[in-house]
């Protein structure tokens, strides 16, 4: 495992520094220190131990997340601290406020886990997590998350490079899309049976072949050197740091390709406001409010903690794959 040696942008005063504690532990946990140390350690620390020890995770995900190796690109920014990391989601299969999620997602069960490939594939079938993800590292990486909503967090994701598992199921030449399902369980979702939620479920999604490809889109298995937490996605979700945080679809059983622009939850539910691409635009405002700028999260109602929008969330390496595309009528 490959350990940073960052020094992060000192912290405004009211947040908790998560990223100098994160690295310390990892650092014990090497070292096989944690259990002694662990009465002295912060109050953050303390809570990621008692909130993410899952015993329901099998072994071989935990260990997988554990081996994890340094990924790119890299931050100085101040992590989000945990809490608001896992206490602050849209899931709306477990409900459609905030905390719906961290309350209801206890249900879900997620071992054993399969998903599905389909479609213009060389290499189809059902796939038990653990035969999907063998053999491939898994990487580190710290991503703006940036919501439609106008909030946004810094979080250090565990995962695959979505083009790694696609270049061993083989696409076809007519592929041309990627489309994405999520779990949708009534018996152990409590969003997905109430009549409220307004989603034709399943929850889908989709990403055209060439940002399936690019190296920045992950397939995430963990966050914070575990694995992920059932509200934020668990055991399986994708994370496209470039794009609006509704186009990371949760809980993935199913992943088809396509020749064809696949059916997208919110562009269907609202074309007009929400577009199959999703591109971080500053430039694009919501119909509803404006996206140039963000709450960046930990933040309270007299200290919202305003950051400027930036194009395609910082990641401008991403901008060749829409040259020549009008980005105001493709949103």
């Amino acid at each position: 495992m490959i350990i940073r040696h960052k020094d992060p942008a000192a912290p405004k005063s009211h947040e908790i520094t998560p990223e100098s504690v994160y690295l310390k532990r990892r650092e014990l946990m090497m070292l096989g220190g944690l259990a002694g140390l662990f009465s002295a350690m912060p109050a953050w620390a303390r809570e990621v131990k008692a909130v993410d020890e899952d015993a329901s995770r099998p072994r071989w995900l935990k260990e997988q997340v554990a081996r994890a190796v340094d990924g790119a690109p890299d931050t100085d920014e101040a992590l989000t601290p945990y809490s608001d990391v896992t206490q602050y989601n849209n899931f709306y299969e477990f409900g459609t406020g905030k905390t719906d999620p961290a309350e209801n997602a206890h249900t879900l069960k997620t071992d054993p886990w399969t998903v599905t490939v389909a479609g213009e594939v060389e290499k189809p079938g059902e796939y038990a997590l653990e035969d999907l993800l063998k053999g491939l590292a898994l990487e580190e990486r710290i991503y703006r998350l940036r919501c439609v909503e106008a909030w946004s967090m810094v979080i250090p994701w565990v995962g695959v490079p979505l083009a790694s598992l696609l270049k061993r199921l083989q696409p076809t030449s007519k592929a041309k899309y990627v489309a994405f399902t999520s779990l949708a369980d009534p018996d152990q979702m409590s969003g997905v049976r109430s009549p409220f939620s307004g989603i034709d479920w399943p929850y889908r999604e989709g990403l055209r072949l060439d940002e399936a490809m690019h190296p920045l889109t992950l397939m995430a298995v963990g966050l914070y050197g575990r694995t992920l937490p059932n509200q934020n996605g668990a055991p399986f979700r994708l994370v496209v740091p470039w794009k609006y945080g509704f186009k990371s679809i949760k809980s993935i059983v199913r992943i088809e390709l396509t020749d064809t622009m696949p059916e997208t939850t919110w562009n269907m539910l609202a074309p007009e406001e929400y577009g199959f691409y999703a591109n971080v635009n500053p430039a694009v405002d919501h119909p509803r409010w404006s996206q140039s700028r963000e709450r960046r999260l930990p933040n309270s109602f007299f200290d919202p903690n305003w950051v400027p929008t930036r194009p395609f969330n910082g990641y401008e390496e991403v901008a060749s794959l829409y040259k020549g595309m009008d980005l105001s009528m493709f949103y």
